[in-house]
């Protein structure tokens, strides 16, 4: 990627980790103690904060959605250009799937398919790398890495023909 995050102990406070930005400015998410979190946006001197927003955690969970889902697409689609025999798609869960409603553990996708499940996407938010004990809900997308093979075999699996 090529930035280096800057992670400081802020005492009595919590953590602030700070990106150089490509203008020379930085930016910094500070972590409360308590949970809480901020934007700081530097002055152009670095010394001090120009602007700073306070996000509760529905907030905080909104803006890492908008930054982060977009970006692990396009990571996956590098990996598909990168690698001629691994693929990446978005698998729909039907209502009428076996696993509606039953946990991914229960679908044994990786031991029976090859393909690895590397996120859900539900209702407009990412869950990534779900453990065994996500529970699958019709509706939900099922972002898959794997061969052709693979992955047309977890599709089969996932809708209950095969």
């Amino acid at each position: 990627m090529g930035l280096e995050i800057i992670s400081r102990v802020l005492p009595g406070i919590g953590v602030c980790q700070e990106v150089p930005l490509h203008g020379g400015r930085r930016v910094g998410i500070v972590t409360r103690r308590n949970g809480q979190r901020e934007i700081v946006v530097y002055d152009e001197d670095g010394d001090g904060a120009a602007a700073t927003v306070s996000l509760n955690e529905d907030e905080a969970n909104v803006v890492a959605e908008l930054l982060g889902a977009p970006q692990l697409m396009v990571r996956l689609a590098d990996l598909q250009r990168q690698a001629d025999d691994v693929v990446t798609e978005q698998l729909p869960l039907s209502a009428e799937s076996p696993y509606d409603g039953r946990a991914l553990g229960d679908t044994q996708a990786r031991t029976r398919t090859g393909a690895s499940i590397v996120a859900v996407l539900r209702h407009g938010t990412t869950h990534p790398s779900p453990g065994p004990e996500f529970t699958l809900h019709a509706g939900d997308l099922i972002v898959s890495v794997g061969t052709r093979e693979g992955l047309d075999h977890l599709a089969r699996l996932l809708d209950g023909s095969g």
